[in-house]
């Protein structure tokens, strides 16, 4: 069994060495990321980090401002297409890869392939986006195999909505948004009749605000009368299982699937086993906003994963800006008891603004405590996004995208320190600042602890927070205690969200000592995170006494340990234990 970490990045721009870009800069000024920039070098380097999956977003080719027509690539009108590279989730050829990610745009399919071989070779899986609520406002597909038509292609444009058509429409409406159609190019964008735009709009006049770079696809749902017209099987579920078979058979070993709430659920049960049926160990992870959903998705929709954004992630975000009480993350795996294993947390992903900018902490050193929990409160997956282990704060404005405390996705653009740990492929912290030589560290101490303890990769959890809420020496609204535990692996995990330093005493009942087979008495036990030692004594009637400082964790083995995966060597030899004797931060000034 693996706990599954997965790193997503952008490869547009995380391999892109460019040092002087421009906020609305072009590909020519800007430059881009390529296929052939994840050397078995740059691969391993993100294995090093403790991860063993990649998510590249943004590689199934979009509509973009871009002229690569020269190449046999149809022109996109640029009024609808959010900045200068365009959305990845804007899909105008589900056949074909982004071409500004290839060094030679006419062999880009066979550079995607190479680049997946290489991933597998690295002992890395890869997945990619899948995107089936919406296309871009015009689509044509020209890596599409013979027989298989342009969505739309035979759509009737009088019916507002027709069960064999893939899009939606606003009969005898022209697309007429609030911004002006002809403000850029050589002519005006022309939609006649208009269709619905992608985020559910369901009317010719949208607005900035809206997904307007998009249109809704039509799965055989009647927004109409809310009625379902599955019978015969709609052609876009016929289209759509078929793309997810080809980008099997190129390699992908699954699928971030986007906005999966706003597809039919019988899609999904219809659509994944059939994909399984063929390619058994493809995985289906799901992004999705609403908790009463959860079940109906995993059980009968079939999905392998499901994103936990408003549930944990949501709440981590409210203990750290908004002073929420960390008591409320026991409500947070009760939530998903019994699923919460195939929960994905997180901390930042691209719809998310980053940890370190102003709109989240603040600071990049304040992540311990919610790292820890994200990553080690069960079996389930961990993800984090590029440039998130050196914080990376998004304070730049790149142009669509402005200042809004994320990394762009619509812009050409490249991050400093991505590009200084790249080292022109020669990666490592030589140009690193001691900031972030420190926070990288910490993430791969924490990470590849999620497979090196099978407490973490295969063990249960045990919430403390129950015996410890009403005595004084436990602040439950800063300190969060729990054990994840496997046999004879036992951790003991507490964290200080504060800003001021604790003496966090805990209780721990009889029921922990009965199920987790506890050991009792005095011992002395090293921290997993500090190797700091502690003098405890583990028994019903007596409190262990942790000293933590501000935003601080420590991971603590109270068992004899056999049976963990060892540590492998080039991981001790790349980046050496943390070693962090102090309860104080490192002074980077020096």
């Amino acid at each position: 069994m693996e706990k599954l970490i997965i790193y997503q990045l952008f490869p547009r721009i995380f391999t892109n060495p460019t040092e002087n870009y421009v906020p609305w800069g072009s590909l020519k000024k800007n430059g881009s990321g390529k296929f052939n920039d994840f050397t078995p070098s740059v691969l391993a380097g993100i294995k090093d980090l403790g991860v063993n999956c990649i998510w590249m977003t943004g590689i199934i080719e979009h509509a973009t401002k871009t002229d690569f027509s020269k190449y046999g690539i149809q022109k996109d009108n640029p009024n609808v297409v959010k900045g200068e590279a365009g959305s990845p989730y804007a899909i105008k050829d589900y056949y074909d890869v982004d071409p500004a990610l290839a060094t030679d745009v006419n062999r880009r399919i066979e550079e995607f392939e190479k680049m997946v071989e290489r991933v597998h070779e690295a002992g890395l899986r890869f997945i990619i986006d899948f995107v089936p609520n919406h296309t871009a406002r015009v689509y044509h597909s020209d890596k599409a195999p013979d027989g298989i038509d342009d969505f739309g292609m035979h759509d009737n444009i009088q019916m507002n909505f027709d069960p064999r058509n893939n899009y939606y429409y606003i009969s005898n409406q022209q697309f007429y948004p609030d911004f002006d159609l002809g403000a850029e190019g050589d002519a005006p964008y022309v939609e006649f009749p208009s269709k619905a735009t992608g985020n559910d709009c369901f009317t010719a006049f949208c607005g900035k605000n809206d997904w307007y770079e998009t249109v809704k696809l039509n799965y055989g749902h009647d927004y109409n009368d809310n009625t379902d017209h599955f019978d015969p099987v709609p052609d876009t579920w016929l289209k759509m299982l078929h793309i997810l078979r080809y980008w099997c058979s190129k390699g992908v070993d699954g699928f971030r699937c986007d906005m999966v709430f706003m597809v039919p659920l019988s899609f999904w049960h219809w659509a994944i086993p059939q994909v399984k049926e063929v390619y058994p160990n493809v995985m289906f992870i799901g992004e999705i906003y609403d908790i009463s959903l959860y079940r109906p998705f995993l059980d009968y929709g079939k999905f392998d994963y499901l994103y936990d954004k408003v549930n944990l992630y949501d709440t981590l975000v409210g203990i750290e800006t908004k002073g929420w009480s960390a008591a409320q993350l026991t409500g947070c795996w009760q939530t998903v008891d019994g699923l919460g294993d195939r929960m994905l947390n997180f901390l930042e992903n691209h719809d998310e603004v980053r940890f370190a900018s102003k709109a989240y902490a603040g600071d990049a050193l304040r992540v311990l405590p919610s790292l820890v929990v994200s990553a080690l409160i069960s079996k389930g997956p961990f993800m984090l996004y590029y440039g998130q282990e050196l914080g990376e704060p998004a304070n730049e404005n790149e142009g669509f995208a402005g200042d809004n405390d994320r990394t762009t996705i619509f812009d050409y653009w490249s991050l400093s320190p991505v590009r200084r740990w790249l080292n022109k492929g020669e990666w490592g912290d030589a140009l690193l600042s001691p900031h972030e030589r420190w926070l990288r560290k910490l993430y791969k101490k924490v990470l590849t602890l999620c497979n090196e303890r099978k407490a973490i990769y295969e063990g249960e959890f045990f919430d403390l927070m129950y015996v410890n809420l009403q005595h004084a020496g436990f602040n439950p609204h800063r300190n969060f205690a729990f054990f994840r535990y496997k046999e004879d692996d036992i951790l003991l995990i507490v964290v200080n969200f504060s800003h001021e330093p604790s003496v966090v005493n805990i209780n721990i009942p009889e029921l922990a000592f009965a199920l987790a087979k506890l050991p009792q008495g005095e011992m002395t036990v090293q921290d997993l995170l500090w190797e700091r030692s502690y003098k405890i004594c583990l028994s019903p009637d007596r409190q262990v006494s942790i000293s933590l400082g501000a935003a601080d964790a420590v991971i603590l083995p109270l068992k004899e340990k056999t049976g963990n995966k060892p540590v492998k060597e080039s991981s001790e030899v790349n980046a050496p234990s943390i070693g962090r004797k102090s309860k104080k931060k490192p002074n980077f000034a020096q």
